[in-house]
């Protein structure tokens, strides 16, 4: 973490332990923090936690003396990922909100918000690196936006951020870590689609790979209600074509590519709009999901399966 001395510092507060450890990290640092706790869209008639989670991230800013206030991004949310998510879905793709929901939400209004009351930068409780590591979902974020982004807990292990929370006396040191997609908090995606689609369609309901009943989804026919189902899963080809890509450095050396959140990485390399792997993928690569590039360790872009 560089020197952020009396540096105005806008800190994304989700009510979870990682951003509150972040927060405290960077008072102890000797920052100007603020807390920020981001709203955004709830299906409605459907169970919502943001009221519980504003609180505890209040909470959080009450123990450390630090203001808070509250971004109303619902507008941002409902457009750029649930229309976005509801569209994919009925195009027979496999979307990933959470990509869409930090390029849109947690990078974009947040970040405009931040600068436009005079930050110096932003921060959020997000992990780029080991068991946690979240830089899969980071891809899209532009670059200008990551290099004002500071990360305090992200070289961290889980185990460490907690035992700080402990140690700085935080009042949600014992949360247990959210598990949801990061727009829909304690409801699933499947609940979500079978609200919006109904329960009849299982080429919207399942994707291109996933396990069910027989073996594993290898095709699927939205406009028919249909999947097709193999014994075995198949082997991917040696080419995954993208689009929609962002760059943070140079990908035209060998890389490793990832294209499914904690899946094996592959190594290739990328020309134009295609990665060509090493040898063939272990799976059939979704389309709609991310394939995310990195440099060693290093996240270096990504963009969105076309096939």
């Amino acid at each position: 973490m560089n020197d952020v001395r009396e540096k105005k510092i806008f800190v994304g507060l989700s009510g979870g332990v990682d951003s509150a450890v972040s927060a405290a990290l960077l008072q102890r640092a000797g920052a100007k923090v603020i807390g920020v706790f981001i709203k955004g869209w709830y299906p409605p008639g459907m169970p919502c936690t943001w009221a519980s989670e504003r609180r505890d991230a209040m909470r959080v800013a009450a123990r450390l003396h630090i203001p808070f206030q509250t971004l109303d991004a619902s507008a941002e949310y409902k457009k750029s990922v649930i229309d976005y998510l509801v569209s994919e879905y009925r195009a027979g793709r496999t979307p990933n909100p959470d990509v869409m929901c930090n390029r849109e939400v947690k990078f974009g209004a947040f970040y405009r918000y931040a600068m436009e009351a005079g930050a110096d930068a932003i921060a959020t409780g997000h992990y780029r690196a080991g068991e946690k590591d979240q830089s899969y979902f980071l891809w899209a974020v532009p670059k200008a936006v990551l290099d004002a982004t500071l990360f305090p807990v992200g070289e961290m292990d889980k185990s460490a951020v907690r035992a700080l929370a402990k140690k700085f006396n935080l009042p949600v040191a014992e949360k247990r870590d959210s598990q949801g997609v990061c727009f829909l908090g304690s409801v699933s995606v499947r609940e979500f689609l079978e609200q919006e689609f109904g329960s009849d369609n299982p080429a919207i309901l399942y994707t291109i790979g996933q396990r069910v009943e027989g073996g594993y989804v290898v095709s699927k026919d939205v406009e028919q209600k249909t999947i097709a189902v193999a014994k075995t899963r198949p082997p991917g080809a040696c080419e995954v074509m993208f689009t929609d890509s962002n760059w943070f450095s140079d990908a035209s050396h060998t890389t490793e590519a990832q294209y499914r959140y904690r899946g094996p990485r592959v190594s290739g390399r990328v020309e134009n709009s295609r990665f060509i792997a090493d040898t063939a993928l272990p799976e059939v690569p979704a389309p709609g999901q991310s394939i995310v590039f990195y440099d060693k360790e290093i996240l270096i872009g990504g963009g969105i399966i076309a096939i």
